[in-house]
């Protein structure tokens, strides 16, 4: 249909526009971008704090990731692990402690030393403390078991979202940002995940160093064409519109041009760049291969680097940052030529390179104090292995905790290593493989994390429901 009136062409045309330049910020922006701005800070808060997120996606073997060395133990690790086993011999000591690291971790053997390195044992999603016997009994839908156990999908959700229910739209790190009201929510470097979602926001996804952060086509204004066009969008979604919804869509497209023109210089800056920061590169200097970062988890990682130090562009005296690395579902010939090679070996020197580079970097900026990094994973893998030279899917997983406040050791009770024993699901022999119940959930993993970057126990208890049923709140590792 023809318009019939020039401000009727006026609109049409407008409406084009609304339709085209929407389609581009959020192809350029994401619709975390685009739904950023929702966060307003209500208070402000005293010293920078940022936590950072490194999920394990596939599920990590946390039972080859840390091992324990006393000789009883290590005899019940190497018997049932058979081809699996790590030589006790090239573990990576854990000094103070019976355990050590995969041999592809020694990168972080600095970090353990001076003391800002933490394992936490069995950790897992839990409604409540549970046992072998309350397990083996608890009725179907029971809120005690997880929903869609040993599931991919479904476990990094319950891991994200800190719960047992696959009902719950929400992560707990979102949650986390509306609760203390954070310039910002979630800034992902690591894609869209549950863990940045509120019910009011989803998280800024960033792209790697390097990538255009903003419209594609319209960040170089020195030509008058593309200034002029850049202009007319910026024109389009200025003032007012009485259409409610139309209102708040244009407000959320002002918001994320204005987040991409503070944002985007400083997510496109790589090593290579004169502007890059001396104090980080000298930090991922191991990781530096022609003017690039060698790894993913290392480009992103490097990117949370740059936004840390820049905080004041960032804005916000509280940051949540979420990075992932994926491969970890070895299920067949997760072991190479030798127990120390590999497919898990692989990921693992990548994970602890990239956090050993991060944590110097840190170091050099003088904000370790400042920052916190722990991993998460979909679950924990069997303690024996499969026909296939693999492991299948588990429940309770080990994890890392870095950073200048955290108390170094270890945390938590490691599981028996007894197959059908207390920890083991299983009771009959064809279930027997070591799926280990957890004694540690995600809420008091998250909890100890949020009381140190300043949530009260009331905000505790609202962004993790399932808190109040633990006597024990804190796992004390911060």
């Amino acid at each position: 249909m023809k318009p019939r009136t020039a401000a009727e062409a006026w609109v049409m045309t407008r409406r084009q526009w609304l339709k085209f330049t929407g389609r581009t910020l959020a192809g350029a922006l994401g619709l975390g971008g685009l739904a950023s701005l929702l966060h307003t800070p209500v208070q402000a808060q005293s010293g920078y704090k940022a936590l950072v997120c490194v999920f394990l996606y596939g599920g990590n073997d946390g039972l080859n990731t840390i091992v324990p060395t006393d000789t009883t133990r290590y005899q019940q690790y190497a018997s049932v692990r058979g081809p699996l086993a790590l030589p006790r011999s090239a573990l990576i000591p854990l000094g103070g402690s019976d355990y050590g690291l995969h041999p592809a971790m020694a990168a972080l053997a600095p970090v353990w030393s001076q003391g800002h390195l933490a394992a936490v044992f069995n950790v897992g999603p839990l409604y409540a403390p549970l046992t072998k016997a309350e397990y083996r009994n608890a009725p179907a839908n029971s809120p005690l078991i997880p929903d869609a156990l040993f599931s991919h999908s479904d476990q990094q959700l319950l891991w994200e979202a800190a719960s047992t229910s696959a009902m719950v739209r929400t992560g707990w790190g979102g949650r986390a940002a509306d609760a203390l009201a954070t310039a910002n929510p979630v800034i992902s470097v690591g894609g869209n995940s549950r863990f940045g979602l509120s019910t009011l926001t989803a998280p800024l996804v960033l792209p790697s160093p390097g990538a255009t952060f903003g419209l594609e086509g319209l960040s170089d204004t020195s030509w008058a064409p593309v200034a002029a066009r850049k202009a007319a969008v910026q024109a389009l979604y200025a003032g007012n519109h009485p259409h409610a919804l139309l209102d708040a869509y244009m407000r959320q497209q002002r918001d994320a041009l204005a987040v991409s023109e503070r944002l985007g210089a400083l997510v496109k800056t790589t090593p290579s760049d004169p502007q890059a920061s001396t104090a980080i590169n000298q930090a991922f200097a191991p990781l530096i291969s022609d003017g690039n970062i060698s790894s993913s988890l290392g480009q992103q990682l490097y990117q949370v680097a740059k936004l840390i130090e820049s905080r004041a562009t960032v804005q916000g005296e509280r940051q949540i940052f979420f990075a992932s690395l994926g491969g970890f579902d070895t299920h067949g010939q997760q072991i190479g030529s030798s127990s120390t090679t590999g497919e898990h070996a692989r990921l693992l020197g990548i994970l602890a390179q990239a956090l050993a580079c991060f944590h110097q970097a840190m170091l050099n900026l003088g904000l370790a104090q400042n920052v916190t990094l722990f991993t998460q994973s979909d679950f924990g893998r069997t303690f024996k292995p499969n026909n296939s030279a693999g492991t299948d899917h588990a429940w309770g997983n080990h994890h890392l905790v870095m950073g200048g406040a955290v108390a170094g050791g270890t945390y938590g009770r490691y599981p028996e290593l007894v197959l059908g024993g207390p920890d083991d699901v299983g009771v009959h022999g064809w279930e027997q493989h070591g799926r280990w119940i957890p004694t540690l959930s995600v809420d008091q993993y998250a909890a100890t994390l949020l009381r140190w970057f300043g949530a009260s126990d009331a905000q505790l208890d609202t962004i993790l429901p399932n808190l109040r049923h633990f006597s024990q709140r804190q796992i004390g590792f911060l």
